[in-house]
Formats: C-alpha cells, structure tokens, sequence
C-alpha cells in the first residue's frame, strides 16, 4: 500500500499529469448542465467537493442528454444504452445518476404493447403515414387534415381534448391519417396506440382462455392517446360491444381521455351497426349509449376523394 501511495504522490507532482487534470477540470467546470448545477448547490458545493467528484462529472459531461446526440435508441452513444445521465449531490459527494430515455421509455412502451396486443394488425403504410404526404389538392381531405395538424398542435397532456371521428367511403386515407396522427405526436415524445377494432375483438375473445383479458382490457383504457381504427367493420356481437367496447369508452369519458375513431360509418350508420347483434337482436338502448361516449368523446369529420387503394 506505501509504494502505490508513494506512486501517487509522485504523479499528482507531475508537471504533464497536472496539466491533463487542469484541462480536465476546466472541460468540466465549462460544461453548462454542471456550471447549472453547482449554481443550484450554491453555497454547498465546495472546492475539495469538486476535486473528489471530478471524474464522475467527467462521465456525465461526456453522454448525451434528452437523447441530444442520438437519433434512435439504437444510436444511443451512453454508457448504458437508454439511460440519459443525472448529476446528484449526496452532501459530500457529486455522483451520477441513470434515468431511462424518452426513447427509451417510448421504446418500452411499443414493446409492452405488442406483447399484450400481439396478434393486432397495422400495416406498414400506416405506421410510416405523414401528415405531409397527403395530398392538399384533393379537397375531400382538406378539413380531415387540418382537424388532424390542430389535434396535434392543441394537445396537452393531463387537459382535456375532444378526439375525432374520421368517416368517409373506403380507401380515403383515414387510416393513414391515425398513423400520420401518432407518427407526429411520437415526434412530440407523445404516446398513442392504434388499435384495429375487428382484430381487437378477436385478441380480447382468446385472452378469455389465457386469462389476460383483464390485463389487455385495462392496458388500452389507460392508453394516453387512443385510436379505435375501423369501428363498424367487426361483426357485431353483444359481448364486443357490452364487455369490450363499451367499458373501454366508459372508462376514457371518465378519464377525459383524448381518443380517435375511424369508421366507413357516419353515426347514424354506426348506431344502426352497434344496434343489431350477429344474432339479429336489436337492442337500440345499449346501441344508444355506446354511441353518446363516442360523440362525447369524438367530433365527426367527413373524409371524402379518391380511393387511394385503386
């Protein structure tokens, strides 16, 4: 142990090994996020406290924060792949700290939900929509657009915010304007979640089986922005529309929880759709309620133009 100290004594004499820790201290002490961190410590943080943290501030001032320097999770360039660095001061000692990402949470999110929700279907054109791909000149858009861009521009998260109801003729993009929808809030570090109706219905029938209905079903209430793709083109059942459906709309109407709709339905043909089960029982009561959340939760917009599928 003498002859390491003594080796240390002999280094921290060094002229060249005095200059590097200068330079280094100095790299450090210009750094922004740490000369906004002693401020914060004023009066707490002394010299000597400096001295004897300087290597963890090093590692701080060296990783890349609010993912800054990183494209994708993937190009994360930190010590801990997803994990953005935090100074922290214990009163005698500045350490650092590890919190996940945003990409990071976002990426555990989209993992969560394809584990829950594994067998629903969203095509690839539609998670690669953009709001700015859509064509302007087709005029039966123009207001599905716009209501689209102020949805995205108004949303706050925690306030509450009226979602929309996108109907129209098949093939007219309003699919692609949900996905165009949750690719401009990702942008934004805002989750969504799209949901295919029809293939909600049928993942929701097998987890019966595994007992994870109860799982999955709270997982998409609390969704923080929700998109009901395609509502109307499931076959009708009681059970869909009294145990799935309508607990899921129940439950963000409390909530205020902003939510989305696609439908080849207006609401008219949606409540006579929602009214007659695959039985052929009519049972306008519960169509009725199903249809209030939607209009309280959702304001229709007409998407009309060419088909984009021909």
């Amino acid at each position: 142990m003498e002859k390491i100290n003594e080796t240390l004594r002999k280094l921290t004499k060094n002229q060249n090994f005095q200059q590097r820790y200068e330079a280094l201290r100095t790299e450090v002490l210009n750094d922004l996020h740490v000369q906004d961190f002693i401020q914060r410590h004023e009066g707490q943080i002394t010299r000597e406290i400096i001295d004897k943290s300087l290597m963890k501030m090093h590692e701080f001032i060296n990783q890349s924060k609010g993912c800054a320097d990183c494209s994708s999770l993937s190009s994360c360039k930190n010590m801990i792949q997803g994990y953005e660095p935090r100074l922290v001061f214990n009163g005698k000692f500045i350490d650092v700290t590890y919190d996940r990402c945003q990409k990071k949470v976002l990426h555990e999110e989209k993992q969560k939900s394809e584990r829950l929700i594994g067998s629903l279907y969203v095509p690839k054109e539609i998670l690669k929509a953009s709001l700015g791909d859509i064509d302007l000149e087709d005029t039966g858009r123009f207001m599905a657009i716009k209501m689209a861009k102020d949805f995205v521009k108004n949303y706050t998260e925690g306030e509450k915010q009226k979602g929309i109801y996108f109907h129209g003729p098949f093939g007219t993009g309003k699919s692609y304007l949900l996905g165009a929808i949750a690719n401009e809030l990702a942008k934004k570090q805002i989750r969504s979640m799209i949901v295919y109706v029809p293939e909600l219905f049928r993942e929701m029938k097998n987890a019966i089986g595994d007992n994870s209905l109860n799982e999955k079903l709270d997982f998409i209430k609390k969704s923080p922005i929700l998109m009901l793709d395609d509502i109307g083109a499931e076959t009708m059942s009681s059970w869909a529309r009294d145990e799935i459906l309508g607990p899921i709309l129940q439950f963000r109407m409390l909530e205020n929880s902003p939510t989305l709709f696609t439908s080849n339905f207006d609401f008219a043909g949606l409540s006579h759709h929602l009214t007659y089960s695959q039985r052929g029982e009519e049972e306008q009561l519960k169509a009725a309620r199903i249809l209030e959340r939607i209009k309280y939760l959702a304001i229709p917009v007409k998407v009309e133009g060419r088909n984009r599928r021909e």
